[in-house]
């Protein structure tokens, strides 16, 4: 499978240079050009994603970007909606698929949105203040957990759109900390979705693989060209293109029949 690991090392590739999830990428890969039905794709999506996390973590703790006691509370609140969410799964996929569809056109157009704004604004690598008190505000969360535990739970998709967000905005962390500690926090997340989905038989295990090992060598040269690339002309640039992904998720939800 040649094209698979292209794609996931283009995947990876972009996840290294922006620090987005590698899903973003892989999912209409997927879903449009080897035509899995929306289930499967989700469920062989949310595996591969496993890989990157994984590699993404270790890559962002070995260089102290990881802040692990504050995010535990986000990933037991996060891996129980996970659950929760995994458990309703086969309900969409039994007849209610288009669903799933929609559901991750949505997705897509909340991350479209975050990397055209962020790609038109000056630098985020500044910490951003926070105002009086927020820090202290106790529903954040289990709030920012149930949410990003949401997305891999149901779409299988990635939850860096919650949570780096979450990180910078809500905590006051820098962005190169709000990456590495949203990659820590979705990697058991997307180890429990995908054994879900995989004991639910939607997951194709050699695509998964392929698209994970690739995706592991192209996040691997994305790190390194980060000091030659501008991120924000890239963050732009691919949130126009995933705008157009979400239509395109959006209008295969109005095309099947009700």
């Amino acid at each position: 499978m040649p094209f698979v690991f292209a794609a996931g090392f283009g995947a990876g590739l972009l996840g290294g240079l922006l620090g987005i999830g590698g899903g973003i990428v892989m999912m209409p890969v997927l879903r449009f050009a080897l035509g899995l039905d929306a289930p499967m794709a989700a469920g062989t999506c949310v595996t591969a994603v496993v890989f990157t996390t994984l590699a993404g973590a270790v890559r962002h703790a070995g260089m102290g970007q990881v802040r692990l006691r504050p995010i535990l509370p986000i990933v037991m609140w996060g891996a129980a909606s996970t659950a929760a969410f995994s458990l309703a799964f086969p309900w969409l996929a039994r007849g209610h698929s288009r669903w799933l569809d929609l559901g991750v056109g949505a997705a897509f157009l909340l991350i479209s949105g975050r990397m055209i704004l962020e790609g038109c604004l000056e630098s985020a690598e500044e910490t951003v203040a926070m105002p009086a008190g927020m820090a202290d505000r106790g529903w954040h969360l289990p709030a920012i957990g149930i949410a990003a535990g949401a997305l891999p739970g149901l779409l299988g998709i990635g939850t860096g759109a919650i949570l780096v967000p979450a990180f910078v905005y809500l905590r006051g962390w820098p962005m190169k900390v709000a990456i590495g500690s949203s990659l820590s926090c979705f990697f058991p997340l997307a180890f429990l979705s995908a054994c879900f989905k995989a004991a639910q038989g939607h997951v194709d295990a050699r695509a998964a693989v392929m698209l994970g090992i690739g995706a592991v060598a192209g996040s691997v040269m994305g790190a390194s060209l980060t000091r030659y690339a501008r991120a924000s002309w890239l963050k732009a640039a691919f949130g126009v293109l995933f705008l157009y992904v979400a239509f395109q998720y959006v209008r295969l939800f109005f095309e099947v029949p009700s």
